[in-house]
């Protein structure tokens, strides 16, 4: 154990230039290079599952250049993101305990489980408040729902035919192939959920909005430290896909097609203002949620190794992985934390690092500590 007198403070040098860090507004190569790949790779599966665009629907053209677009972001900002040093050891390290010989069957299970209670429960939402966590399932469904009817749709993937026995019914075609084995009568509860899903996906939006926005208008602290760029414009528009996607409904079922082109475009400009807020908004942390599952193996493989001790008190307060990494990321970030007496600033623990604080303060102001 080293001696517990607090480390001297270095000697201040006036004469260093002060270092004013520059914002990088240069675009990273590898992510265009993988944001084209990727919108790449969308078009041609356009292409070939709508069967050389037989399927695609041309009034839908916005819709998927929009989404081809969001895609680009989503992937760019992800790569790049991946290569800031945190995110790039949580990353490295993920798969390193993730492909460990012996244990890739059981982090296979632990992984499908911690993405169900992480991605599809949202146990750590439920935890913090119900209220919340019911929020969080209606707008996640919601949206789900949403996706897995409209990207098919517009894509030329997903369509709909009615059945040549029986015009009653509908069949689905399914990147070209009509699939027999699965009629529906139109006027049944299923085709009604099926025609109506959208409908569906709306309600439940509007329904995890309603309760999203009482705790932001309500809740001092949500109020205290909410942006409107970050927190309620994807709010908004959320609230506008839904409401205008609902009134095309509307239009049709109640008021005899009238207004259906003002709505649809206006539902259109909604559309394209969420996908292109997509990458670059509140929304993308539901990507991040799935590098997230890494962290989860890297808390687990930390706390059953090794731990680092304090060398000032010999307290255990940390993984002795995180604390090498630690020691490897900081100084990518211009944070060096070297030191003569302990070695590395990380070598101590929080309790210890407030301590020393003090006891230099007071070393610093010329006074004892009682």
């Amino acid at each position: 154990m080293l001696n517990p007198s607090p480390p001297a403070l270095p000697p201040r040098r006036d004469t260093e230039p002060v270092r004013v860090p520059v914002m990088d507004v240069t675009l990273d190569r590898r992510g265009l290079l993988y944001g084209l790949t990727f919108a790449t790779l969308l078009t041609i599966a356009v292409y070939f599952g709508s069967q050389r665009f037989h399927g695609f629907d041309g009034a839908l053209a916005g819709y998927c250049f929009a989404t081809i677009f969001a895609l680009f972001g989503v992937v760019y900002r992800y790569v790049v993101w991946l290569q800031r040093p945190p995110t790039r050891m949580y990353w490295k390290r993920g798969w390193q305990l993730f492909w460990q010989p012996g244990q890739r069957l059981h982090n296979m299970g632990l992984f499908f489980k911690a993405g169900w209670e992480k991605m599809i429960e949202q146990r750590f939402i439920r935890r913090r408040s119900r209220k919340r966590w019911l929020a969080h399932q209606l707008i996640f469904w919601g949206c789900i729902i949403a996706i897995l009817i409209t990207f098919p749709l517009t894509f030329g993937w997903l369509r709909f035919e009615s059945d040549f026995a029986k015009p009653s019914d509908y069949m689905i075609v399914l990147m070209g192939q009509r699939l027999d084995f699965f009629t529906f009568p139109a006027r049944s509860a299923l085709g009604w959920l099926i025609m109506h899903g959208l409908n569906v996906a709306a309600v439940l939006c509007l329904g995890g909005i309603a309760l999203v926005l009482g705790r932001r208008i309500k809740d001092e602290a949500e109020l205290a430290t909410q942006r409107f760029d970050n927190d309620i414009l994807p709010l908004i528009l959320l609230f506008a896909v839904s409401v205008t996607g609902m009134m095309l409904t509307a239009s049709n079922l109640f008021l005899d097609g009238k207004f259906y082109y003002w709505i649809t475009t206006t539902h259109a400009v909604t559309v394209y203002l969420w996908l292109l807020y997509l990458p670059f908004g509140k929304f993308f942390h539901i990507f991040q949620r799935i590098a997230n599952v890494g962290v989860w193996f890297y808390k687990a493989a930390g706390a059953n190794g090794p731990q680092a001790k304090c060398a000032r008190c010999d307290t255990e307060y940390m993984s002795q992985m995180q604390q090498d990494d630690l020691k490897t990321i900081l100084p990518d970030l211009g944070l060096d934390y070297t030191h003569s007496q302990v070695g590395n600033w990380q070598n101590l623990c929080p309790s210890c690092r407030r301590k020393l604080l003090t006891l230099n303060q007071f070393r610093a102001t010329g006074k004892e500590f009682m």
